[in-house]
């Protein structure tokens, strides 16, 4: 079950979603779930000052893919604050070195989205579930991370 979900305060926006596992799961859902996280884990240790766009989306990618996975092309990351998705987008996928400079300030919300199969998918007709295409599993994880100028904060943890 995978669940996304946000908060306003005081004018700002929040963002994260979390997949979770109900009752007894195949070691390859169990694996999905877990390289999902250390993608999440892998991007958010790339979003440093002076690194690049381009090695969040690098760090996904390679974590996902080196366990035999593919990343949603479709949905990507987002900058958040005063509106829910602000610029610059966040790609799943991508190449190391490239893109904007990461600047202190930045505010990024990071969400890996892994699939078991490829990574094509399709929103139905309720307008708002999306499901990969060939109908394999896939999990999500975010969280909104902050470029400080010493590193990076998570902002939404508790």
């Amino acid at each position: 079950m995978s669940i996304d979900f946000g908060v306003v305060l005081d004018g700002f926006y929040g963002d994260a979603a979390r997949t979770y596992a109900v009752g007894k799961i195949s070691p390859e859902s169990e694996k999905l779930l877990t390289t999902t996280e250390r993608a999440l884990e892998k991007a958010i240790g790339a979003s440093l000052p002076g690194n690049r766009l381009g090695d969040i989306s690098w760090a996904v990618q390679k974590e996902a893919e080196s366990e035999g996975f593919s990343v949603v092309r479709d949905f990507v990351g987002h900058g958040i604050g005063k509106t829910l998705h602000e610029e610059p987008q966040v790609p799943n996928f991508g190449s190391a070195g490239t893109g904007p400079k990461l600047m202190p300030g930045m505010v990024l919300a990071i969400e890996p989205m892994v699939n078991e199969g490829g990574y094509p998918v399709e929103v139905l007709s309720d307008g708002w579930t999306v499901v990969t295409r060939d109908r394999k599993r896939s999990a999500h994880f975010e969280h909104v991370v902050a470029i400080t100028p010493d590193g990076n904060r998570i902002l939404s943890l508790p």
